[in-house]
């Protein structure tokens, strides 16, 4: 009698959740890949919120970042699956500090999908396009059959410039670095786990999703001055995943005050109730800046005084102790890991 044969792995939601599975998934898909950037410049190594091309003979880069959008509900309190496909994609330009400059799209629908629907969620991407003063230059569009997609999901890719010299990456962290959050975290995934059917949970509490642009054009001076040298939106897994990412690949340790960090009660309420921890909640309005810190209080207030950025604060530093790892000083006195997280908790969010 054969011995029964194992069962394959298999992908699971987790594998694209922002966590050490996803780190998997992403290293299994990019391996092999055999042209890995171009001109030298920021590519699939790397791992950064984009890529880029440095052009021969110019003191300019072309920076292009790429990003699926599969939120379910598709709309919900504060935006859309519209929306997002615009703001995910030019934030994360942003943050390799690349003028936006233009978008393309993909749309795949499922059979049977409402014209009305379509409607608005194309018009929510026009409107956030025209807002970021961005051309939408190219795309495609496929229609699934009924039952093979649930309702709809869109692709983007974003195309932006910068100059050479500005180099603000996951991997330029130094000791000594001041870490500012833009604001309040955990809004944009408790938001979408509320609105969901059968949780019965009653909150006026809404996305975070927005443009960050006014704090872009508010630091800009700082950027061009290499004053910045990392940036990051905490997207899938949240800050623990984004905080992460910056220890371990600029080789150094994030020390993090827990009482400077905002986290609306409502939040706080919603994620005690579901077992959920909010540093590993997707944001998608807010921005991690690792700053020089003698100007640290400089740029926290130019980020205050934008309407997005009025929440913002110096949250943690950078040493060289204990690298590659994230630590929490409690608001009781104790010191915690803030771990990697598996995954992000709420699939579906982004």
């Amino acid at each position: 009698m054969s011995e029964k044969k194992e069962s394959s792995e298999v992908i699971r939601l987790a594998h694209g959740a922002g966590g050490v599975l996803q780190e998997k998934l992403i290293d299994f898909i990019t391996r092999n890949i055999p042209f890995k950037n171009v001109n030298n410049g920021i590519g699939v190594e790397e791992l950064d919120d984009g890529a880029t091309i440095p052009l021969d003979d110019y003191d300019k880069e072309i920076v292009v970042t790429a990003d699926g959008h599969t939120v379910y509900p598709i709309f919900f309190p504060g935006g859309d699956l519209g929306t997002l496909s615009v703001c995910g994609t030019v934030n994360d330009l942003i943050m390799m500090g690349a003028e936006p400059v233009a978008l393309t799209s993909i749309i795949i629908i499922e059979e049977g999908f409402e014209f009305e629907k379509l409607e608005r969620l194309v018009n929510s991407m026009n409107l956030k396009a025209k807002e970021a003063n961005i051309a939408t230059i190219a795309g495609d569009t496929k229609v699934m059959p009924r039952g093979t997609l649930n309702e709809i999901i869109m692709a983007t890719t974003g195309i932006g410039i910068k100059d050479k010299k500005i180099k603000v990456l996951d991997n330029h962290l130094k000791a000594g670095d001041k870490i500012i959050l833009t604001g309040s975290i955990g809004d944009h995934g408790t938001a979408l786990m509320a609105s969901r059917e059968g949780l019965n949970i009653s909150t006026n509490l809404k996305s975070d999703i927005s443009l960050l642009l006014e704090i872009y054009n508010a630091i800009k001076i700082e950027i061009n001055n290499n004053l910045i040298h990392a940036m990051k939106d905490p997207t899938r897994g949240g800050i623990a995943a984004a905080l992460n990412e910056w220890a371990s690949k600029s080789n150094v340790s994030i020390w993090l005050e827990e009482e400077k960090i905002p986290i609306k009660k409502q939040v706080s309420a919603i994620c005690d109730m579901l077992g959920l921890d909010p540093y590993n909640i997707a944001c998608e309005g807010r921005a991690l800046l690792a700053v020089d810190p003698k100007i640290s209080e400089t740029i926290l207030k130019k980020i205050k005084s934008t309407q997005i950025g009025k929440d913002a604060e110096i949250i943690g530093k950078v040493k060289s102790e204990s690298p590659k790892r994230v630590l929490l000083k409690t608001i009781v006195g104790g010191t915690r890991f803030v771990d990697m997280p598996l995954g992000e908790p709420i699939p579906r969010i982004c």
